[in-house]
């Protein structure tokens, strides 16, 4: 988990350290490492309406190339653009630098709608150590679990999440201590259908946009199967981190129409 400081505006700097954690996590051991949402220009930064890059492109071959020196899987939340849209997208790389998945956020907050469009598609891909979903950030609110739902029933052992998790500058984090809410969709989500859950928050001020002057804080959350805690990173503009946890894909056969007796038997009341 690849909790990194990102700069907003600043693609060079911010490719630069997510390379340097990608290294550092391979020489770590890890074999996948999950990085934060919009690492390149930072989540609603304006400079996206210049900078945002076409997925291949430069800023994604950089990571792809990273993927490839450092034999390692990379999650990586990335500024998209195609065409006139842009996207607030992730990729999944596998070790020898191919893009195995993209995902594009769907449920966006109502601050950066007016940047990004909407995402249109969900996918999960297996992979040597399971079955990977993807979704971002928002994605995952208790009022829109549906998508994680979905890549669930799509077979998802992991649900990898790049995030920007974000607080008003003058956040008492000993008062209000961040991410309950992040911990009660994830182990909805974990406890239903054993899974483990990953989201991964950069960290540093936000400079420019709807939000700026407000802070991301890390605190990046790993669940997993039935779930449990696997590991909380620390808080903070300056908190960058790299924690290093162990996942194993737990096995279930429930397919399609199956999920209805499975979900039942596990208390979930839902569609």
């Amino acid at each position: 988990m690849g909790q990194m400081k990102v700069i907003g505006g600043d693609r060079s700097v911010n490719l630069d350290r997510a390379e340097g954690t990608i290294a550092e996590a391979s020489k770590g051991g890890c074999q996948v490492i999950v990085l934060p949402e919009c690492l390149d220009l930072g989540w609603t930064h304006p400079s996206a309406h210049e900078l945002s890059d076409e997925i291949p492109g430069k800023t994604s071959d950089r990571l792809c190339g990273a993927a490839r020196r450092n034999n390692i899987m990379v999650l990586a939340g990335l500024t998209e653009r195609e065409d006139k849209k842009i996207y607030d997208s992730a990729i999944l790389i596998d070790s020898s630098g191919k893009i195995l998945l993209k995902h594009r956020k769907i449920n966006l907050l109502d601050i950066e709608q007016d940047l990004y469009d909407v995402g249109t598609f969900l996918s999960v891909v297996e992979t040597k150590f399971g079955n990977i979903g993807v979704n971002i950030c928002a994605d995952n609110f208790e009022f829109s679990l549906a998508i994680g739902h979905v890549l669930s029933r799509m077979g998802a052992h992991f649900i990898f999440s790049p995030c920007a998790w974000a607080v008003s500058a003058d956040h008492d984090n000993e008062k209000e201590p961040y991410g309950k809410d992040w911990y009660k969709s994830y182990s909805t989500l974990s406890k239903l259908y054993g899974i483990s859950v990953v989201g991964v928050s950069n960290v540093g001020w936000i400079d420019a946009g709807p939000w700026k002057g407000r802070k991301t804080i890390g605190c990046s959350l790993a669940v997993g199967p039935e779930g449990k805690i696997l590991s909380q990173g620390p808080y903070g503009v300056n908190s960058e981190a790299l924690l290093y946890i162990n996942l194993q894909a737990v096995s279930r056969k429930v397919k399609g129409t199956d999920y209805a007796g499975y979900l039942s038997k596990r208390g979930y009341r839902g569609p």
